[in-house]
């Protein structure tokens, strides 16, 4: 489910740039289920098709099963926007793994949209 949370946070990372391209990365089900616990409602392709169809969003990719840093290489990106509630290990560790692979990438946290209201296990 894409909801006005998620277009708010589209706008927010868009405006990050001049000239945004905005690319958006759908986490692997095997990397969702283990972060979450549980398996995601939607499977990383339906999620993908979602994603590809929202206008504010220039590209979209799959992460790695494992890991991120090459997946992040590959796109090259000059700032990563993450959503407020975006926690856990690959967050906590981002900016010390972008350094070590001697990558200069800009790492944003974005504000929340009524969290109260626009959140999807709140939706759902």
């Amino acid at each position: 489910m894409v909801h006005e949370g998620h277009v708010d946070f589209f706008r927010q990372a868009r405006a990050l740039a001049p000239n945004p391209h905005l690319i958006v990365s759908v986490a692997r089900d095997s990397i969702a289920t283990r972060i979450k616990g549980g398996q995601p409602r939607r499977s990383e392709s339906e999620r993908y098709a979602l994603l590809a169809r929202n206008t504010l969003v220039d590209e979209v990719v799959l992460g790695q099963e494992d890991g991120y840093i090459e997946h992040i290489a590959d796109a090259q990106p000059g700032i990563i926007a993450l959503g407020y509630d975006q926690t856990g290990e690959y967050v906590d560790r981002l900016e010390r793994d972008l350094t070590g692979a001697g990558l200069s990438v800009k790492v944003v946290k974005l504000t929340a949209f009524k969290p109260e209201v626009y959140k999807t296990s709140k939706l759902i």
